[in-house]
This record gives C-alpha cells, sequence and structure tokens, in this order.
C-alpha cells in the first residue's frame, strides 16, 4: 500500500493527515490500541463521516463494530506523509526563525536532518547552532553540491528570497518550505510550500473582528 500512488487527492484532504498522524501518536502513547471513528471525531474536532471519507481515499482502514487499530493506521498514515523515508534539510537564514526551526527536535524525529544553516551575518558564520553549523551563502553552491539536499527551508528577507531561490533552482533540491513573505519562481520539479506568517495572523486578526461584531 505504501507504493501506491495518490495524486488525485485534494490537497484539502492532504492537509488533514499531519493531523490524524499527531493525534493517533498521542493514542499510542496513552496505550491506545483501537478507536472508532466516532471517537476520533470527539478528539480532532472533525465528523466521523469527514474522517472515513478521508481515510477511504487511501484504501480500506478499519472494520465495521472494530473501528480502526490505532497503530497500523499511524504506520499507514507515516508512510502516505512519507515518513518512512529520510530528508537532508538546509537553512537559508540564520536569524531568530531560523535558529528556532534549527532548534526543533522534533524534526529529526519525524526523518528530517537538518545539515547547516546560511546566512549572510559575520557574526554568525561559524556559529553553531545544536551542533549544526552556520556557513557563508558564498558556501551554498558548494554545499548542495556535495550534498543530497532535499528540502530547503527560506527564513530569508522578502527581497533575497528569490535571488537564494535561483541558486536553488539550479541544484538538486526537491522541496522549498518558504517563510518569506513572497511568492517565488522556481524551477520545474520543484515543489514549494509557503508559510506566510502574515497571512495567518491577519485571518486570526478577521475572525477575532468577526466574532467581536456578533457578539456586539
Amino acid at each position: 500500500m505504501s507504493n501506491k500512488s495518490f495524486s488525485n487527492i485534494s490537497i484539502a484532504v492532504i492537509r488533514r493527515l499531519p493531523k490524524y498522524h499527531r493525534y493517533l501518536k498521542e493514542l499510542l502513547d496513552k496505550e491506545v490500541s483501537r478507536i472508532s471513528s466516532r471517537e476520533l471525531s470527539k478528539l480532532i474536532g472533525f465528523t466521523a463521516s469527514q474522517i472515513r471519507q478521508d481515510l477511504n481515499c487511501f484504501g480500506g482502514f478499519g472494520q465495521q463494530g472494530y473501528g480502526y487499530n490505532v497503530d497500523e493506521l499511524y504506520n499507514e498514515i507515516g508512510r502516505i506523509l512519507g515518513l518512512n523515508k529520510n530528508y537532508n534539510v538546509i537553512i537559508i537564514g540564520a536569524g531568530n526563525l531560523g535558529q528556532a526551526i534549527a532548534n526543533y527536535t522534533n524534526f529529526e524525529r519525524l526523518g528530517f536532518e537538518v545539515l547547516a544553516l546560511f546566512d549572510i551575518n559575520p557574526k554568525l558564520i561559524g556559529v553553531k547552532i545544536r551542533d549544526i553549523p552556520v556557513l557563508d551563502m558564498d558556501e551554498l553552491d558548494e554545499f548542495t553540491s556535495e550534498h543530497n539536499i532535499d528540502i530547503a527551508i527560506i527564513c530569508a528577507p522578502k527581497d533575497f528570497a528569490q535571488e537564494v531561490t535561483d541558486k536553488l533552482n539550479r541544484k538538486n533540491v526537491k522541496g522549498i518550505w518558504n517563510f518569506a513573505p513572497t511568492d517565488l519562481n522556481v524551477a520545474e520539479g520543484i515543489i514549494v510550500e509557503n508559510v506566510n506568517l502574515s497571512e495567518s495572523l491577519l485571518t486570526l486578526s478577521y475572525l477575532l473582528n468577526e466574532k467581536e461584531l456578533l457578539s456586539g
């Protein structure tokens, strides 16, 4: 099942998978061996029908009258998410955000290994963040040529992000996790996941404002 392609699955379903994976891990930690879609619904907040529909997109999970085997479902979703593989990662930008990401040890547990950070600030070059070196941006081309880099995390300023991306376009980087507040032009075949912190915060602001208007 883990080798099957699911390219026709909607991105909305895919974005729900990490949440399933996280909650199933919590259930395993509590030594819960099986769970129904109804019980999972109470934990996650999705309807039981939505959960069944989402999981049915990837094959037959669960049995009527029994529910889901938590360990089996956790491992299968992990394989669907590609967590049975290891990924080499670099971070562009060793400021506060880049350092925070480098310090997040949960990435390693999931198979994402940060090999190096890159920056132009001479005060940061040579520093180690949790034993991960901060290298000069001038070393990026050589480093990416010598290492098989799967993912580049861009924490660089907006005006610098595309210049960095142009460098990565010439390499074999497969994916970019972009925290810069700009849309990137990438080479064909490179997958980009944008994380716009300002947009997320403004969405929260809208919801707070809407709640205030409704309660007023």
